[in-house]
C-alpha cells in the first residue's frame, strides 16, 4: 500500500514537499501482488511517479478549469493552431472539433500511465527479476475532484452520510466475460488447440457428441442450444464460477500490471493477451458536495471484499467513527485497522471466524479510510 502527497509543477524538476507553490495531489495506491512480489513492489514504487510526471507536463492547462485543453500542442507545450491549407479548414466538416474537459485530459493520462508502467514492468522484468503481477487501485486528490482508477478485483467505496456509493468495478473472468471470449473468437490461435472460446454449463463428456447442450459466446447474455462438435471438448476459456473462476484454469482476475511470462500449466499458451493493464477509471466532485467529519473513501484489497459486503463496510466504519473523537489524529487509521480484523475475524479451533462462523478472510488484506472534509484531504 501507499500514500504520496506532492505538486505539480510546469518544469519537469519536482521539489520539496515543503514547497507551497504548484498543484497539490494526494496519491493513495493499493498494489495487490500475485506470483510474486515484484510487479507490485516495482508499481508501488513508480506509478505515482509516471503519472505525476505526465500531470507536470500539463500543469499550466490543468490550473484553468473553465477552459478545454487545446486539441494540439507544439513541443514546448504552448497551444498550436493549424494553418488553412488548399482551402481544406474552409470545408464545413474540418470545423467539427470535440470539447475536451480537463477531468477527461486527467482521466486519459492516468488511463495511459498505467500502460506505460505495464510495459516498464516488462522492459525490466528480465533485468531485475520482476516476477508475478499485480492488482492496482489508486486514488488521486487533484483540483477538488478525486479520480480513482481500478485494474483487478480491489475495490473502493465512498460513504457520504451513510449512503454507499461505489467508487470501482471488480475485473474478473465472469465479469469480463465477453470481452475475453471474443478476443478468443478473434485469434483463436491464442488458445493454442487446447481452449474453446464458448461457454458451457458444465464440462461436455465425449458421449455427448451429435447431442445439444446450452451455451453462450461472446454475442450472448443469455443461453441457448447448440449441437456439440468435436471443438466442443475443448476446455473453455472461463472455467468455474464466483472466486473459483478462472481463465485458462490458470488465474482469477482479468486486468493488472505485470504477468508477461504468465502461461497455462505445462504448457507454451500465454495468458497476458487475455490480461488488460487498462484502469476503470471514476471520478467524484468533492467540492460538489458538503462533506462531514465520518464521509470517507474506503479502498481495500479483495481480501477485505470476499468476506464484507460494501453496506457492510460501511457500516461498520461509520459506528467506529462515531465513536471517536472527531479531533483524533489516528480516528481514520484505527477505523482501518479495526475494519482489517473484522474481515480477518478470530483464530479458533476451526480456523479464523467471523462472528456469524463462517470463515474469515485468508487473504491479505489492505486498508486506506481516506477522510473527505476538508479542502486538502487531510491524512
Amino acid at each position: 500500500m501507499l500514500l504520496m502527497v506532492q505538486k505539480l509543477h510546469t518544469l519537469s524538476s519536482f521539489s520539496s514537499l515543503q514547497d507551497t507553490t504548484g498543484i497539490p495531489m494526494h496519491f493513495w495506491g493499493v498494489f495487490d501482488g500475485h506470483a510474486g512480489s515484484g510487479a507490485a513492489l516495482m508499481a508501488s514504487k513508480l506509478l505515482q511517479c509516471i503519472i505525476r510526471d505526465r500531470l507536470c507536463d500539463v500543469a499550466h492547462l490543468l490550473e484553468n478549469q473553465n477552459s478545454p485543453p487545446p486539441i494540439c500542442l507544439a513541443k514546448n507545450g504552448s497551444p498550436f493552431q493549424a494553418e488553412k491549407q488548399d482551402g481544406l479548414l474552409d470545408e464545413p466538416r474540418f470545423h467539427m472539433e470535440k470539447d475536451i474537459s480537463v477531468e477527461s485530459l486527467v482521466m486519459g493520462i492516468v488511463e495511459t500511465a498505467f500502460r506505460q508502467m505495464d510495459d516498464l514492468i516488462e522492459k525490466e522484468k528480465e533485468s531485475f527479476s520482476i516476477s508475478g503481477g499485480c492488482c492496482a487501485l489508486i486514488a488521486i486528490h487533484l483540483l477538488g475532484k478525486l479520480y480513482v482508477a481500478n485494474a483487478g478485483d480491489s475495490r473502493a467505496i465512498i460513504v457520504r452520510n451513510s449512503e454507499v456509493i461505489p467508487m470501482s468495478n471488480e475485473f474478473t473472468p465472469e465479469s469480463e466475460r465477453q470481452r475475453l471470449q471474443y478476443l478468443g473468437f478473434l485469434k483463436p490461435e491464442l488458445l493454442g488447440n487446447e481452449f474453446t472460446h464458448i461457454e458451457f454449463p458444465r464440462r461436455i463428456q465425449h458421449s455427448e457428441l451429435g447431442k445439444k447442450m446450452l451455451f453462450r459466446d461472446h454475442t450472448m447474455t443469455g443461453w441457448a442450444y447448440k449441437t456439440i462438435v468435436e471443438d466442443d471438448l475443448k476446455f473453455p476459456l472461463i472455467y468455474g464460477e464466483g472466486k473459483k473462476a478462472r481463465v485458462m484454469a490458470t488465474i482469477g482476475v482479468t486486468r493488472g500490471l505485470g504477468d508477461h511470462d504468465l502461461k497455462v500449466y505445462n504448457s507454451n499458451i500465454h495468458i497476458k493477451p487475455f490480461l488488460s493493464c487498462c484502469p476503470e477509471v471514476k471520478v467524484y466532485n468533492i467540492s460538489e458536495h458538503k462533506h462531514g467529519s465520518d464521509d470517507v473513501l474506503i479502498m481495500g484489497s479483495d481480501g477485505l471484499w470476499d468476506v464484507t459486503a460494501d453496506r457492510d463496510v460501511a457500516d461498520a466504519v461509520s459506528t467506529f467513527l462515531s465513536g471517536r473523537e472527531p479531533n483524533d489524529p489516528m480516528r481514520y487509521t484505527s477505523a482501518a485497522q479495526d475494519l482489517l480484523m473484522r474481515s480477518r475475524g478470530v483464530l479458533k479451533e476451526r480456523g479464523w471466524r467471523l462472528p456469524n462462523e463462517r470463515l474469515g478472510s485468508g487473504d491479505d488484506i489492505t486498508v486506506f479510510v481516506i477522510p473527505l472534509a476538508g479542502a486538502e484531504l487531510e491524512t
